[in-house]
C-alpha cells in the first residue's frame, strides 16, 4: 500500500514538473534575504531541480510544478487546455507541501515556484495555491523563497493573502496584443489582466511605503520581490518591435521585476491558428538581449528595432552590435575620454566593465591589454574603441559584420528565416 502511495506520486511529480516546464517566470531575485539561524527551516540564499538565474548570474535552484495540469480554460496554444488529449495529475497542498520541505532537506532546492491549471474556479484555484504557501510559512516554519502564479479573475483578498506568504506573485499577460489573446484565449481577458497587475503594484508600492515610516518588525509584507510577467514568443503574428513595446509599457506601468520571453512550442492538435513550427529559440535569445538594453543600458526600444529588419531583431547578431553597425559614425569611442553613457553603448562592455574602466582610468591611461585583463571579447570591442595604445582600422559595414558574426551552431541555428503568420 505506501509503496503505492510512493509511485502514485512520483508520477505525479513526473506529470506536474514537466507541465511546469512552460513557464519560464521563475526567476527568484529581489527578495528579503532569510535563513534559518533564527528558527524555522530554509532559506533564500545557499546553494543547492529547476535552476533560474538572478540578474547577478546567481544560479537558484526551485522545486517547480503545477498544482493541476487540469484546466477548465481552453487557450489554443497551451498543451494542459481543457480539450488536450494529455495527462492528467492534481496534488493535495499536503503533498506539495511535503514535496517541498522533502527536497529541501535534501539540499535539491531553495525555494519553490507553483502556478496551476484553473479548476473549479479562479478563486478555488487562488485559494489552494495560498494554502500551500501559508502552510509551508506557518506550519513548517518555511523560509525558503515562494514564487506563486497569480489567477487574475481571483478575489483581491485571496491575492492579498497570497502577497503575505510569497516572495514574488507573477500574472501572466500571456500573449503581447490583446486580439491574439480574444483569438486564441477567449476566456481571458487582456483588461482583466493589466487590472489584476495594476492592483498588485498598489499593494505592493502601499508595503514598501510602510516599511518606510513603521517598524521594521510591524512592517506589512506583500511579494517583497515584486511581481514579474511573461509573453508567449510566435504563436501569433506579433513582430518584435511590438514584442519589446508591449514591455516597455508593462515595465513602466506596472513596475514588473522581469517580463519574461518564451517560445512558441508547438502542440498536439493545434488549432489552425497556430503555426506548425517553433520560432528560432534564438529569436527568445535575443529579445532577453534586447530587454537588458532597454532595462539598463539607455537605449529605446525604437533604437533597438530600427534598421531595416520589418519589425524584427537581427538574429546573426546581439542588439547592441547590430545597433552599432547601423551607426559606424558614433564610432570608435574613446575609452579614455567618453562618458558612462556613451561606453554603455559599445558592444562588448557590460555595465560592471564599463565602471572597473571608469575607476581605472582615473590612475593610468586604458589600454589594450586592460581589455584582454578585464576578460572582454577584444575581436568584439577593438573594431569600436580607441585606446592609449589602439585605434581601429577602417572597415566597411558589410567587412565588419563578417567578422563579427560568430562562427558558431548557436550562430548558424540562428540563419534560418523568421516565421511569419498570415
Amino acid at each position: 500500500m505506501v509503496a503505492r502511495q510512493t509511485l502514485d506520486l512520483r508520477q505525479k511529480l513526473e506529470i506536474l514538473a514537466d507541465a511546469a516546464k512552460y513557464d519560464a517566470s521563475c526567476a527568484s531575485s529581489g527578495t528579503a534575504k532569510r535563513d534559518s539561524t533564527r528558527g524555522g527551516l530554509g532559506s533564500t540564499e545557499g546553494s543547492g531541480i529547476c535552476h533560474a538565474y538572478a540578474p547577478d548570474g546567481r544560479c537558484i535552484s526551485l522545486l517547480k510544478i503545477l498544482l493541476t495540469n487540469a484546466c477548465v480554460f481552453d487557450c489554443a496554444y497551451c498543451v494542459n487546455r481543457a480539450t488536450s488529449n494529455v495527462r492528467r495529475a492534481r496534488f493535495t497542498v499536503a503533498e506539495v507541501v511535503q514535496l517541498t520541505l522533502d527536497f529541501y532537506r535534501r539540499n535539491a532546492i531553495e525555494g519553490l515556484f507553483l502556478s496551476s491549471g484553473i479548476i473549479r474556479s479562479p478563486d478555488y484555484t487562488m485559494e489552494q495555491l495560498v494554502r500551500v504557501a501559508r502552510t509551508l510559512r506557518e506550519d513548517h516554519g518555511f523560509h525558503g523563497y515562494i514564487h506563486l502564479k497569480t489567477i487574475p479573475d481571483a478575489a483581491p483578498e485571496l491575492v492579498a493573502e497570497a502577497g503575505r506568504w510569497a516572495d514574488r506573485l507573477s500574472i501572466n499577460v500571456e500573449l503581447p496584443q490583446a486580439d491574439s489573446l480574444k483569438a486564441l484565449a477567449p476566456e481571458k481577458d487582456f483588461s482583466a489582466i493589466r487590472r489584476a497587475m495594476g492592483g498588485l503594484r498598489a499593494r505592493i508600492e502601499d508595503a514598501e511605503d510602510a516599511r518606510k515610516t513603521a517598524r521594521r518588525a510591524k512592517a506589512p509584507r506583500f511579494a517583497p520581490a515584486g511581481q514579474s510577467t511573461q509573453m508567449i514568443v510566435g504563436a501569433d503574428a506579433a513582430d518584435d518591435a511590438t514584442i519589446l513595446g508591449t514591455a516597455t509599457d508593462l515595465y513602466a506601468g506596472y513596475r514588473l521585476r522581469r517580463v519574461y520571453y518564451s517560445a512558441y512550442s508547438p502542440i498536439p492538435d493545434a488549432s489552425r491558428m497556430l503555426p506548425p513550427i517553433a520560432p528560432p529559440l534564438v529569436r527568445e535569445h535575443r529579445l532577453y538581449q534586447a530587454d537588458w538594453l532597454l532595462r539598463f543600458y539607455g537605449f529605446s526600444r525604437e533604437e533597438i528595432v530600427a534598421g531595416g529588419q520589418g519589425g524584427m531583431l537581427d538574429l546573426e547578431l546581439d542588439p547592441k552590435t547590430a545597433w552599432a553597425l547601423r551607426h559606424r559614425g558614433d564610432f570608435p569611442v574613446d575609452l579614455n575620454a567618453a562618458p558612462r553613457e556613451r561606453l554603455l553603448r559599445v558592444p562588448g562592455l557590460g555595465a560592471k566593465t564599463v565602471d572597473r574602466l571608469l575607476s581605472a582610468r582615473r590612475h593610468g591611461a586604458i589600454r589594450a591589454a586592460d581589455l584582454a585583463r578585464l576578460r572582454v571579447s577584444l575581436g568584439k570591442v577593438l573594431p569600436f574603441v580607441v585606446t592609449a595604445d589602439h585605434r581601429p582600422r577602417g572597415l566597411d559595414g558589410a567587412g565588419l559584420r563578417g567578422l563579427l558574426v560568430p562562427a558558431t551552431a548557436f550562430a548558424a541555428a540562428a540563419r534560418p528565416a523568421q516565421l511569419s503568420l498570415f
